[in-house]
C-alpha cells in the first residue's frame, strides 16, 4: 500500500489526499492539505490519508 498519513501528522507535500479505511479501502473523500500543515481529523477512527494528486504549481523549486 502507498504511504499513508495519520490525522495530526504534518504533510510532507501539498496536494489532494484521499481518506482511506484501516485496510486501505478508498472512500472517495478528498481533502486539500498544504505542506507542513497537520492533516485534519478523519470521519471515523482508524482512517488515514493517502496522496492522490500532488500540487503542480512549482513552489519551493530552486531557480
Amino acid at each position: 500500500m502507498a504511504n499513508t498519513y495519520k490525522p495530526g501528522e504534518k504533510a510532507g507535500r501539498s496536494g489532494q489526499y484521499e481518506i482511506v479505511g484501516p485496510r486501505g479501502g478508498r472512500t472517495g473523500i478528498e481533502r486539500t492539505v498544504v505542506k507542513n500543515e497537520p492533516f485534519p481529523p478523519t470521519l471515523k477512527p482508524g482512517q488515514q490519508y493517502q496522496m492522490v494528486d500532488p500540487t503542480k504549481n512549482g513552489s519551493g523549486r530552486k531557480k
